[in-house]
């Protein structure tokens, strides 16, 4: 059974940075797409960075994509021997501000961002708040 968690959340200044991570169990970490999802209260959720498959593994090709809200900002990798996700969340702004969700499958990342709906598997989320 696929699980994913979340931690790394919390409260941060405009300008400062935090660190989220996915810990995952129940599948090989090496075959699924893991992608960082946000929601706000009223809206739905927003694709914020992925990071494929290693390269020659189904579709991956080890790269990592982003939203145009948060790229130079954020930083996404994977670390196979911890079978951790992390999001490297620096130069926060108060629009950042959401719960944050790690997500699970095999799925194009470059298709799978902008497709929240698509991904089977989710954490329960850690929230964010950013002020000024």
């Amino acid at each position: 059974q696929v699980r994913l968690e979340e931690s790394g959340g919390g409260s941060a200044k405009s300008g400062g940075s935090l660190r989220l991570a996915c810990s995952t169990s129940g599948f090989t970490f090496d075959d699924l797409d893991i992608g960082w999802f946000r929601q706000v209260p009223g809206k739905g959720r927003e694709g914020v960075a992925c990071i494929s498959t290693p390269e020659g593994l189904r579709w991956g090709d080890g790269t990592d994509h982003y939203s145009d809200s948060v790229k130079g900002r954020f930083t996404i990798s994977r670390d196979t021997a911890r079978r951790t996700v992390y999001l490297q969340m620096n130069n926060l702004r108060p629009e950042d501000t959401a719960v944050y969700y790690c997500a699970a499958d095999d799925i194009r990342c470059a298709y799978g961002l902008t497709h929240p709906g698509r991904w089977d598997h989710w954490g329960k989320g850690t929230p964010v708040t950013v002020s000024q």
